[in-house]
Parts: structure tokens; sequence; C-alpha cells
């Protein structure tokens, strides 16, 4: 398996593969890997020559200094868990800070036709721009022809199709499902830090999501909010900090329903300091 962890290394090494015609993937990540990710890679594997891990924990996406402190990062085990998948067509690039922001740290400001204002934008500022930022540079060093991304993190899936299609970046976008802990916690490399009370109180917020979905076909987005509120009133370890329901495309609030329209549902919620998201599509 080659490892790179500086830009010249990978740009050489793609530059090479796409000389001999290969088709590549890529796979952006922020290390703690888990099965979702591998799922993500295994997906990458079978639609492409070779496949690119970016393992990088993006100082920018973050609004918490403290969660940026906390982040796992395990890049040893990050790479024994990809040779078990395969050890010859995946290609591990973990670059430094410095490799990617060559000394100067901070987001390129976006517009994503408002998109980064609803949910995550509204409640974690600049986020997106750091997202935006960091994987518009894998792209412009790695030049994938796919790349993938699940949709526990739907709404920087929609941004990121957007980045693409505004910044005209010859790359298509893959969304993966959701995958979940045989509870139906969303797999989250966060997971690995909650406290075993709050791991056991925390597949409340899937099945809260799933019951959400049943309520859709009949009851009004409003009330359904404001049951799902309801729920977690009385949840000790679980605090919610948003539900939403959104419209897929714009991703705002839906006020009023349309049978011409697809909806998810988004969520939340704090496991003691841990902040845990999730959604499920409506209809």
């Amino acid at each position: 398996m080659k490892i790179y962890s500086e830009k010249q290394q990978i740009t050489s090494c793609v530059e090479a593969l796409r000389a001999d015609k290969q088709i590549i993937g890529l796979v952006p990540t922020m290390g703690a890997l888990h099965d979702g990710h591998l799922q993500l890679v295994k997906k990458a594997l079978e639609e492409n020559d070779k496949v690119v891990v970016s393992i990088f924990v993006n100082p920018t996406q973050f609004n918490n200094d403290d969660d940026l402190e906390k982040y796992p990062r395990t890049l040893n085990e990050d790479i024994l868990l990809l040779k078990t998948v395969d050890k010859d067509s995946i290609i591990v690039y973990a670059p430094s800070i410095d490799d990617m922001y060559n000394g100067n740290t901070v987001s390129q400001k976006f517009d994503f036709d408002g998109l980064e204002n609803e949910m995550e934008g509204a409640f974690r500022p600049g986020h997106f721009d750091g997202v935006g930022t960091i994987v518009k540079r894998f792209f412009e060093i790695v030049k994938p022809h796919k790349a993938y991304f699940g949709e526990k993190d739907f709404q920087q899936l929609t941004i990121i199709k957007k980045l693409a299609e505004k910044y005209n970046i010859p790359v298509n976008i893959v969304g993966c499902k959701i995958h979940r802990e045989p509870n139906g916690l969303a797999m989250s490399s966060r997971n690995t830090r909650l406290k075993p009370r709050y791991k056991d109180a925390a597949p409340f917020i899937y099945k809260t999501l799933q019951a959400a979905k049943e309520k859709f076909g009949t009851e009004s987005a409003g009330s359904i909010t404001r049951w799902v509120e309801s729920q977690f009133v009385n949840q000790e370890l679980l605090e919610l900090e948003y539900f939403i329901i959104a419209d897929t495309k714009t991703l705002k609030t839906v006020q009023r329903k349309s049978k011409k329209k697809t909806y998810r549902a988004f969520i939340a919620v704090y496991a003691d300091d841990i902040r845990l998201i999730d959604n499920i599509a409506l209809n």
C-alpha cells in the first residue's frame, strides 16, 4: 500500500495513473476509520482502478477548539484497517496542516446558493467554508474521476455537489447510504468517545427518526417537529440541538408539504459533550 504525506508525492502518483488511463476514486476522511468508511472505500474500489483515501483532520471546519483537540487521530490503526480491504488498489494520502494550507490555515469564503446557511451552517458558523476549502483542495491535488461521501452528512454531500457544479470541477460526486451499528446508531468516528451509558442511550435518536417518518404520511411537518422536541424533554442523557424537516434540494425547512418534492428529517443531539447528527428520507 502506497502512503504519502506530501502533495508533491501524491500529485506525481496520480499523474502517472492518469497517464496509464486508470480511473481514480477519492474517499476523503478525517481518519478514526470505522466500518462506515470502509463501505465507502469498498464501493469506490468496485467503480475505480485505484482509490485514494485521504486522512486529514481539517482544522478550518471546526468552530469548537475543544472538539478539534479531542477528535480521535489514529493513523496507524487506520492504515492497518484499510489493508484488510485491499493492499494494492488503495493509496493513502495523510498530509500535514502545512502541506494542505501552506502555512496559512484559513478558509476560503464560499457561496453555495444558501445551502450553507441551513441546519449545520446555522449552528456551526464557518463550518462549510472549511469543508469547501479542504474538499476543493483535495479535488485539485488528486483530480479524481469520482469522489464518495456518506449520506449521514447529507447537507455536506449536497454542498459538495454544488461546489463541483459552481467551480466546474470534473468529478462525479457519489452519495452512499448511511451505515449503522446494529442498534441503529449512525456510525461516526465520534462514537468511540461515547461513555457506555451515553452509547446505550444514543440509539433513541434513530428510533425517533423512524417514528417521525411513520408520522410524515399523515401529519404536518410542524406537528412532527413539536412531537420530536417533546420526546427529548425527558431524555436525561440526550440534549436535542435541532430537529428539522427540509426540502432535499434547497435544504430549507418545510412550511407546507408538497407531493412534488422530496423531504428528509435532520437531527443533531448532544450525548454528554459529543455531538451526534443523523437524518432519514421521509418520502
